[in-house]
């Protein structure tokens, strides 16, 4: 082990109903959505497949009962997507509480474990 490498953690906030609905990757694919217009944009970006994008969002919608993205078939101008006004919500809430959830798991980190690494 490497003394030199500081010592870290990781915490991903997921909601649950009977399984995962709504997470980090979820979040991102919105966030992405939402900037590039493109589900497949987003997916490129993400090296996530499309259909696998589409089952995530396909799951959250279910578990949420509301859609998280509207999407405009394509046609000679080609298609585009854009997060509905609740999926925006949504996605602010979600990441407020990331937020609140991480500071406190920092201060928390640094109360256990700030000062001296058994």
């Amino acid at each position: 082990m490497s003394e030199s490498v500081p010592v870290h953690f990781d915490l991903r906030i997921r909601l649950f109903r009977e399984e995962k609905y709504f997470g980090p990757g979820i979040a991102e694919l919105m966030e992405r959505v939402e900037r590039t217009g493109s589900i497949s944009a987003a997916c490129r970006e993400m090296g996530m497949a499309y259909s696998k994008a589409w089952k995530i969002l396909r799951r959250a919608e279910h578990d949420l009962g509301f859609p998280l993205l509207e999407a405009v078939s394509g046609g000679a101008s080609g298609g585009s997507s854009r997060v509905t006004e609740r999926g925006k919500e949504m996605l602010t809430r979600y990441r407020a509480m990331e937020a609140a959830v991480k500071a406190y798991a920092e201060e928390q980190f640094e109360r256990y474990f700030g000062e001296d690494i058994p």
